[in-house]
């Protein structure tokens, strides 16, 4: 809308000049005219459109669409018309009239040029104050006011109105914004390396090519305008100047591993209050490591060998830590396992014990009582559970020939073979020997019956 008021201006500043040569040599046609005839358009005096005198339209005197005094008739001469000399002096005063009117219109009569011209230039006036008193705020934007030089005030997203002519309102992005430290981005969207900005030292007196990406945007318009001539030029250097003052502070496999983190909150922390007291109007958003490398090619193999070997260290420690977590559960289920094993085998043969002792005292009693009778029924119980088990051959001693006895249990006879053997390796041991053996056998089972 302002383009088109001032398109209109413009063709209104221009074509003046042409309006008035137009003009100008319309008057001149007319003067022409006028001196041939009295009229600019007809052939006689006194009628721009006739060819008599003193008649617009006829060819007679005092008649504007006849020959004679008549307005209708064919007369040839004033004389013989009514009123013939005073229709002519009223016809040259209309052609005056008209002719004066034909100069201020321009040649048609009517149209008044001037008029108009003044009725385009307040239309245009109207409408540039109509449309611009009126303005709108996106959301990404804040406005400021201004009056005289004075700011007024400080618009946010809307539709707001100002004075025409004596208000001024600027527009201020405060989006986020993005650049590069120490590097710069090519119109190819590639990153350019700029070393002068780039290369830091650090306490340990190492050169490190560091880069970083700043984020920041606008948070007070009125500062941003009016406080700086260049604020974003005011930023990049407050933002090289925190990140060497940090960064030297640094050893520089820190500031290539471990330490970037630190690195950047510092360089954030010491940004904002470096800009708090500058106040430009800017804020920072963030702030990041980029890439953090040494200058050279041999440098940068050697630190990447030891970052490698570092990445190593911490795959096989946190191998070994998953290995300690998945083995520690299963080993202290078994320690469990086993201390409960421990106790309960620990508690039967406490219980054990003591039913045995019971017994053995409640037999004691017994045997007090009837000691006879006591012994032979141990007697006879320990040889029921001693004989099962045995092998009894029977022999005469003078003979070879051998008896053998099935088991008292009643679970089948011995291979003949093998008692024969048995037999054979016994026999020269005698009769007497077979019955000491079963003397000892029955005195052992007595003392055990004791």
């Amino acid at each position: 809308m302002a383009s088109l008021l001032w398109l209109l201006i413009l063709i209104l500043v221009f074509g003046a000049p042409a309006i008035r040569r137009r003009i100008n040599q319309q008057k001149k046609d007319q003067d022409k005219d006028t001196s041939s005839g009295g009229s600019p358009f007809g052939n006689g005096s006194g009628s721009p459109f006739g060819n008599g005198n003193g008649s617009p339209f006829g060819n007679g005197s005092g008649s504007p669409s006849g020959n004679g005094s008549s307005p209708f008739g064919a007369a040839a001469n004033a004389g013989q018309a009514d009123g013939g000399a005073e229709g002519t002096e009223r016809a040259q005063k209309r052609s005056g009239k008209r002719d004066r009117r034909v100069r201020r219109t321009g040649g048609r009569p009517g149209f008044p040029i001037g008029k108009v011209l003044l009725a385009a230039v307040i239309a245009v006036f109207v409408l540039m104050v109509a449309f611009g008193s009126f303005y709108s705020v996106s959301e990404q934007e804040n406005a400021v006011v201004t009056q005289f030089g004075k700011i007024v005030r400080t618009d946010t997203a809307g539709l707001y109105f100002k004075v025409p002519f004596l208000q001024s309102v600027r527009m201020v992005d405060i989006t986020t914004h993005g650049t590069g430290v120490g590097y710069t981005v090519s119109d190819t969207g590639q990153n350019i390396e700029d070393a002068g900005d780039g290369i830091m030292i650090t306490s340990d007196f190492n050169l490190l090519n560091i880069d970083f990406y700043l984020e920041y945007k606008v948070d007070d318009p009125v500062a941003y305008l009016y406080n700086s001539e260049d604020p974003e030029g005011i930023l990049k250097n407050v933002a090289l100047a925190s990140i060497r003052s940090v960064v030297s502070n640094y050893a520089v496999d820190d500031a290539m591993t471990t330490g970037k983190n630190q690195i950047q909150a510092d360089v954030k922390e010491t940004m904002m209050q470096e800009l708090d007291e500058n106040d430009i109007g800017l804020q920072v958003v963030n702030i990041t490591v980029q890439d953090s490398e040494p200058p050279t090619d041999q440098i940068k193999q050697a630190f990447k060998a030891v970052e490698t070997a570092k990445q190593g260290a911490d795959t096989a420690r946190n191998n070994a830590l998953q290995y300690q977590n998945s083995q520690l559960p299963s080993a202290e289920a078994q320690a469990d396992k086993i201390v409960q094993d421990a106790t309960a085998a620990k508690e039967a043969r406490i219980a054990e014990a003591t039913g045995q002792v019971s017994r053995f005292n409640a037999e004691y009693d017994e045997y007090i009582k009837y000691p006879e009778v006591t012994k032979k029924r141990m007697f006879y119980e320990t040889m029921e559970d001693i004989l099962p088990d045995l092998k009894v051959i029977i022999s005469d001693g003078g003979t070879e020939t051998l008896l053998p006895l099935d088991s008292f249990s009643g679970n089948g006879t011995d291979d003949s073979s093998g008692s024969a053997d048995s037999a054979s390796s016994a026999g020269s041991a005698g009769t007497s020997s077979g019955n000491a053996s079963a003397g000892s056998a029955a005195e052992a089972g007595t003392n055990g019956g004791n």
